[in-house]
């Protein structure tokens, strides 16, 4: 450690430079490895790309359409045209791959007009998820993502 006028010198690195050096780093290990997945070093589970139609009943807003983004075990963004309330009980209607799929979830996160659901399900639905997250995983695996 350096000292100055027998104080520690401490270097202060600006928060948007050391995202910016991780986000390098996470955008250099996702191409090398032609991965799906987004971020899964800093996520629960890992994230799978999915775009496919979305209506979310809110019973403070009624019915919205969107367009999902990402899927993982616990939840799913979404890019919404109107303003969806966080913290919002919603019920969510989109496809997967196996079929259409009803399930409620929770307002999360927003960033500008992309929201992030977590879902609170019964554990049969939940099954669905794990089960379409494990096959994009298998795929990305195999190369078919």
């Amino acid at each position: 450690m350096e000292e100055s006028n027998g104080f520690p010198v401490v270097r202060v690195v600006p928060l948007a430079d050391r995202i910016n050096q991780r986000s390098e780093a996470e955008r250099a290990a996702h191409k090398q490895c032609g991965v799906a997945a987004l971020r899964p070093d800093l996520r629960r589970q890992p994230r799978f790309k999915i775009e496919v139609d979305i209506r979310i009943r809110s019973r403070t807003c009624g019915t919205l359409k969107g367009r999902s983004v990402d899927i993982s075990e616990s939840g799913i963004a979404a890019i919404l045209p109107i303003e969806a309330p966080l913290g919002e009980n919603v019920e969510l209607n989109f496809t997967l791959p196996s079929g259409p799929l009803t399930i409620h979830a929770i307002v999360r996160q927003r960033n500008a007009f992309r929201y992030g659901f977590e879902f609170v399900d019964s554990e049969s639905v939940h099954e669905v998820i794990r089960r379409t997250c494990r096959d994009f995983a298998m795929d990305q695996s195999l190369g078919l993502a």
